[in-house]
């Protein structure tokens, strides 16, 4: 058995970060405060609500575990709605890990839109300007690091990002995303450039109002992140991409998982009134593709029109996906 810190029960806990295998040190050195506000749980509230209620199966834990020991990213193949996404926000909440951060690909998507932005054009208008009009700051306000580049941070414990949907990207991002994992370092040509003159430089982070210092115009980490990559199984991957990750696949919930996550959500009151719903559900999803959601949207639309034919709401939230409306 493996060391156990990811418990998938809804809470928070303290725990250690494990040893990396030798071959996954990383020379980065730690940044003395965590690059993202305190109170981010407050402000995005639904996070921590989807985090909370997730009840991941024995299979999902054993992986999170393996991922965090050997610091590999987990490629999570599965039907919608069988929370792939939602397990990244439940790691971050249970392990205090800061906001979860979320890069969703589509085919126009390069390894470049989750790494940094550059304002050049911000840059020139700001050079433009009389003297004592021009921004006191340097370079580092033109640039802003995206999900992946945040990920890649020196912080003491490991970000959470989840690469959403990556199946969708074209077909060298998987290949670009490699060397990348694999040195958990990325340059920024533009600070380079600089960096005989300015060692370290205050860039902008992902969901933050902070910034977080750049040194010698390296992005370098020293905990490899915890990586999550969704996948609805539209393609194949190449194989050296395939052997850097851990695969899991998320099956849609046994009943008693739906149970535990309609009681995380609504209740035990609720859970005990529902049975009927969650049976039918049940037989529904037994012919065609449902997403667990749809269970929840029907329970909570049921019990909160009492005076609504019962049967034809729940028919309504529960269609089989890709069902003509």
């Amino acid at each position: 058995m493996i060391q156990q810190i990811f418990r998938g029960d809804g809470g928070s806990h303290e725990w250690e970060l494990p040893e990396p295998p030798p071959w996954r040190r990383f020379a980065g050195e730690p940044l003395d405060t965590a690059p993202y506000d305190d109170d981010w749980a407050v402000s995005h509230p639904n996070e921590v609500e989807r985090a909370r209620a997730y009840r991941p199966g024995s299979r999902e834990v054993e992986i999170v575990d393996l991922a965090i020991l050997l610091r590999r990213p987990i490629l999570i193949t599965g039907r919608p709605g069988t929370g792939k996404s939602t397990l990244a926000y439940a790691i971050a909440h249970e392990l205090g890990l800061g906001p979860v951060l979320r890069w969703p690909i589509t085919s126009r998507t390069t390894l470049q839109d989750g790494l940094y932005r550059y304002d050049a054009i911000g840059r020139l208008q700001d050079a433009n300007l009389p003297p004592e009009e021009r921004p006191a700051a340097g370079i580092g306000q033109y640039i802003q690091l995206g999900p992946l580049g945040t990920a890649l941070l020196p912080t003491r414990l490991p970000r959470v990002l989840l690469i959403d949907e990556i199946d969708k990207s074209d077909i060298d991002l998987p290949n670009d995303l490699l060397t990348i994992l694999e040195e958990g370092e990325f340059p920024i040509p533009e600070l380079q450039r600089v960096a005989d003159r300015v060692a370290s430089v205050p860039v902008g982070v992902d969901r933050s109002t902070r910034t977080a210092p750049v040194h010698g115009g390296t992005v370098r980490c020293s905990t490899f992140p915890i990586v999550l990559m969704t996948s609805n199984g539209e393609r194949d991957f190449p194989p050296a991409f395939l052997r850097r990750c851990l695969q899991l696949d998320i099956p849609d919930p046994a009943p008693e998982q739906l149970a535990a996550i309609v009681e995380a959500h609504l209740g035990a009151e609720v859970l005990a009134a529902a049975q009927g719903l969650i049976d039918d559900f049940l037989k529904r999803r037994s012919t065609g593709e449902m997403a667990t959601d749809q269970l929840l949207n029907a329970i909570f639309a049921v019990m909160s029109n009492g005076t609504a034919d019962r049967d034809e709401l729940a028919a309504l939230v529960m269609r089989h996906l890709g069902t003509p409306g």
